[in-house]
């Protein structure tokens, strides 16, 4: 190791780091300073991906975790050739490749998008996971590393429990953290807030751990070796390092480990950034370069990992020649290509409960498709998610040849977990639980909208109905909730998330295969506890009728050319309203009955289409099993929605439909007060 430059090229990182900051007059320069080394010696002599195309399969990993930590990533980055030194200048400005905290690009090395602290080492960990399961079936010539970089603050969240225990019971040696201990948070000292023993936490979950003075090039280099050599277990490196490494004030007296460089301009936070930039050996005035060494230190190692790639891209063409089927599966894996699947094939049984159909897709899913993960937090058996496993096994220490993934009672960190197997690439992932439970994952659905990642969400469990569990098992809000997603556009202009609440196994059926085929943003499929009557086809094939009317988000059920009222629902509803228009009948009322799984893709439909479904002038009565706001934007202001304002209450379903007036009397009642009738 030439200590000169490798030191020069940390301070470098430094320099750029602060005066990102600087110019922007915001941003966080103390983490990403004192973090310099790591990523220094990480990038400069372990991480192995290729130069000259950030996307190559066989890439080693790297995920920040602080996301406020951007300009350490960003300067690392410049120095090996990813982003231009101009582009540094435009920090957190609009339209600017160089956001506050880092957004997906892995083609320049960002690999995730990360700010929400804990999240983004959680979904290394996901990572992990998906790497060790394409190695089981293609071989260790694919395998990699992924690092992550974790702070105090995202050591503290309660996801980095899930996380590590996750890793540590399933040896994921193919994984290497290291842990920023700079004892510095954003308004206090960690001292202040925590005095836990941080190693004896992790080696108590079954992790390798190792500690080093986290601003010594050779000590962290000793220590990314040792980590790489552990064969049984992940490995923390628990790096000692200084808030604000190089801050001085005017008179040049240290101004290290200080709060006030944590989340503010070395201006503002009592340094002194000119004496700051000359102590790290830049110019004020034009701190903007890449000393010349550095540039050198770098290209070498552009060099040495061309050479690797090289080497490592023969590995693959040899194996390729030698394992045509395989390698053609692997490449289908990598370009999202879906085996055929006759969906209206998949049996069902007559008037089953729609997390029930779902149990009969996945177990053709496990069957057919090679890539699929499957997990569930700790309900399986109940969210019927164990028709998968029934045709796989579950991970385990040394063994990912099975495709399950039980996860235990932590619905945010497997959440997280499948963002970060979706992040690898070729593999899909899927996670299920109870629908009041997606609260806890609410943050990690957010951020798979963000980054569009199509993880698909199985939530049952889908309303009241949960009945006997009482009002902390029975979802009223959380539709209103994930429907929000729908109406937020990700990139391309799209809802940025499928909601999808089907409302018989046909539907059910058809959500699962919309979900399957949708790789630009998360799927999320809202299932029934309770068995749902098949509803009518009018052409005698269900199925393609459920295709047609879903592919479009809302379609007519039952249909009247003329009708005095639309009965508009979703899920659970929709057959209660076909008994209900059969019932206004009897009064010589005509009704159309609208199935609408999901809005987003409905509201996205042509107005004529919209239109043709919600004839204009007619009115329209939604129902819903949650808050009435979930179907007020489709009925329109001058249609009702009757619905639940109030919470669940424990006592059979059926008891519960009838003392809050979901029986087709009660609901027959509302829709004729409606009409005036």
């Amino acid at each position: 190791m030439n200590l000169t430059a490798v030191n020069h090229a940390a301070d470098n990182i430094r320099v750029l780091a602060a005066s990102m900051v600087e110019k922007a007059k915001s941003g966080h320069p103390g983490g990403a300073m004192g973090g310099a080394d790591f990523v220094n010696v990480l990038y400069s002599q372990f991480l192995i991906t290729d130069p000259d195309d950030g996307k190559w399969l066989g890439r080693d990993r790297f995920f920040l975790d602080p996301g406020h930590m951007s300009p350490m990533l960003y300067s690392v980055l410049a120095l090996f050739g990813h982003y231009t030194i101009d582009e540094l200048q435009q920090f957190r400005q609009w339209g600017s490749p160089t956001p506050g905290h880092p957004e997906l690009h892995p083609e320049r090395g960002v690999e995730n998008t990360s700010g929400p602290l804990g999240q983004g080492h959680t979904m290394a960990v996901g990572c992990a996971i998906a790497e060790r399961f394409l190695a089981a079936r293609f071989g260790e010539w694919l395998s990699h590393k992924t690092y992550a970089f974790i702070s105090d603050g995202g050591i503290q969240e309660e996801i980095s429990q899930g996380a590590g225990r996750l890793a540590g019971h399933l040896g994921l040696s193919n994984l290497i953290m290291f842990y920023d201990s700079n004892k510095v948070q954003l308004s206090t000292m960690v001292n202040e807030v925590d005095d836990e023993d941080v190693a004896a936490k992790y080696r108590a979950w079954g992790w390798n751990v190792l500690e080093c003075n986290g601003n010594d090039p050779e000590e962290i280099a000793k220590a990314i070796a040792e980590a790489q050599g552990e064969k049984e277990r992940p490995t923390i490196i628990i790096g000692h390092t200084v808030m604000g490494r190089g801050c001085v004030k005017a008179d040049g007296s240290c101004f290290e480990g200080q709060c006030s460089t944590h989340g503010q301009p070395l201006s503002a936070s009592g340094a002194d950034y000119a004496a700051t930039m000359r102590n790290l050996g830049a110019d004020p005035e034009n701190p903007w370069v890449i000393f010349e060494d550095v540039k050198a230190l770098y290209e070498a190692r552009r060099e040495q990992l061309r050479e690797i790639v090289k080497t490592r891209r023969a590995e693959q063409a040899a194996w390729e020649a030698a394992n045509p089927e395989l390698a053609k599966e692997l490449n289908a894996f990598l370009n999202n290509k879906l085996p055929e699947i006759d969906w209206a094939a998949i049996p069902h049984k007559p008037n089953v409960a729609s997390r029930q159909a779902s149990a009969d897709v996945l177990g053709v899913l496990a069957e057919k498709v090679n890539n699929m993960i499957v997990s569930s937090a700790d309900l399986a058996n109940s969210d019927k998610t164990d028709a998968f496993l029934k045709k796989t096994h579950p991970f385990v220490k040394g063994d990912f040849s099975g495709a399950f993934l039980h996860a235990g009672v932590t619905e945010l960190t497997m959440a997280s977990v499948m963002n970060g197997i979706a992040l690898h690439g070729g593999v899909i992932g899927a996670c299920g639980t109870f629908f009041v439970f997606s609260d806890y994952m609410k943050p990690a659905v957010r951020m798979a909208a963000l980054m569009e990642l199509p993880v698909k969400y199985i939530w049952t469990h889908d309303a009241f109905r949960v009945g006997e569990d009482g009002p902390t098992h029975e979802p009223v809000e959380q539709e209103a909730q994930i429907r929000l997603m729908e109406e937020l556009r990700n990139l391309s202009g799209k809802p940025s998330m499928l909601v999808l609440r089907p409302a018989d196994a046909a539907e059910t059926s058809v959500a699962w295969e919309m979900a399957m085929e949708n790789f630009e943003t998360p799927s999320a499929l809202v299932l029934s506890r309770q068995n749902l009557p098949d509803l009518p086809a009018a052409s005698g094939n269900r199925f393609a009728e459920a295709e047609t009317g879903c592919r479009r988000g809302g379609y007519v059920v039952v249909d009247e050319q003329q009708p005095d009222v639309i009965l508009v629902a979703n899920g659970s509803e929709v057959s209660l309203l076909c008994d209900v228009a059969a019932g206004i009948a009897e009064q010589g009322l005509k009704a159309r009955v609208v199935s609408v799984p999901s809005i987003g893709l409905f509201n996205n439909q042509p107005v004529e289409y919209r239109q043709a479904v919600l004839t204009p002038g007619v009115p329209a009565f939604g129902l819903t099993a949650g808050l009435p706001s979930t179907l007020r934007g489709v009925v329109g202001s001058d249609g009702e929605v009757f619905g639940l304002d109030h919470f669940g209450a424990s006592a059979p379903y059926k008891v519960l439909d009838e003392k809050f007036g979901f029986t087709v009397d009660a609901v027959k009642g509302r829709v004729l007060a409606f009409l005036g009738k």
